[in-house]
């Protein structure tokens, strides 16, 4: 009877905060709901009209959203695969005993605490400008025309900022995997003959499968929502060349003052994560212990 009375207890102590955190998701998501079928403009408040799904289908029918949906994923994929085989090849890395390890380990987790935004003008101005740039110093040594990396490559400019800050924690993630892996496996299969490679590839990826499995799926929900560099650097241009499904519904709601269409797009994009989201659990889903 006291277990249940304390079960009962811890219950009622744990409602207001559930509460709140189902209100906290639940009613934004509600109103974007709502708005998406009405229509809505901020040059005429108090207009407002039921517009069923003619929003739906303004957004789907955008020709910006088909290459704003190739680009997200475009973008989710090459930062993936970026930050995957850049941190598991830091992780072997930093694995390794040298001198100062652990100050050198605070580095290469660093960039991952910057803001996006001040990331993103760091990369802009300090890396990318084509004139005083690093890299346009690079290719001026070099004796080559330097690269407008933001006007010519803008999709793989984001692509590189984004990965810069997500490769830190992917190392970390990585590394923390890797120091559990048995050194008496490592120990045996390289008395018995195998390569480095092969001890890499049979013994090191599958120990590190569960943990890229992480990696990839908390990555991909961040990454579905990149907006700050985007706004900071191209803002969606040149044209639509690095125009994601963020942008898409940023530039809709608060550029076009079209909040109808814009929630629409939310919406959209709510499917489309969620859609992801399920396809990464099955494909890579075996790895995990749930």
């Amino acid at each position: 009877m006291s277990t249940t009375h304390t079960r009962n207890a811890a219950r009622t102590m744990m409602s207001p905060a559930v509460i709140l955190l189902l209100a906290w998701m639940l009613v934004p998501l509600a109103m974007t709901l709502w708005f998406s079928f009405q229509n809505y403009s901020l040059l005429s408040p108090g207009n407002e009209s039921w517009a069923g799904f003619n929003n739906y289908k303004y957004f789907l029918t955008d020709p910006a959203f088909s290459e704003a949906l190739v680009n997200t994923l475009l973008l989710v994929g090459g930062v993936l695969c970026i930050t995957v085989i850049g941190g598991t090849l830091l992780a072997l890395l930093l694995d390794q005993p040298m001198f100062g390890q652990g100050i050198v380990r605070l580095l290469v987790i660093a960039p991952f605490f910057v803001m996006p935004t001040v990331s993103a003008l760091v990369w802009k101005n300090m890396f990318m400008n084509p004139t005083n740039g690093l890299f346009a110093f690079f290719a001026k040594s070099l004796g080559v025309t330097p690269i407008d990396w933001l006007g010519h490559h803008p999709l793989l400019s984001i692509i590189l900022m984004v990965s810069w800050a997500w490769l830190p924690f992917a190392t970390l993630i990585l590394l923390t995997a890797l120091q559990s892996l048995d050194s008496e496996q490592i120990e045996a299969a390289e008395m018995d003959g195998a390569s480095s490679i092969s001890r890499f590839f049979h013994i090191v990826v599958p120990h590190l499968a569960r943990a890229a499995t992480v990696v990839i799926l908390i990555q991909t929900i961040f990454l579905l929502s990149i907006y700050a560099e985007i706004f900071v650097t191209t803002g969606g241009g040149p044209g639509n060349a690095s125009t994601n499904i963020p942008w898409l519904v940023y530039r809709q709601s608060l550029l076009s003052y079209d909040v109808g269409v814009g929630s629409a797009g939310g919406i959209v994009a709510v499917i489309l994560a969620n859609i992801v989201a399920i396809f990464l659990m099955r494909m890579v889903g075996k790895n995990l212990d749930l």
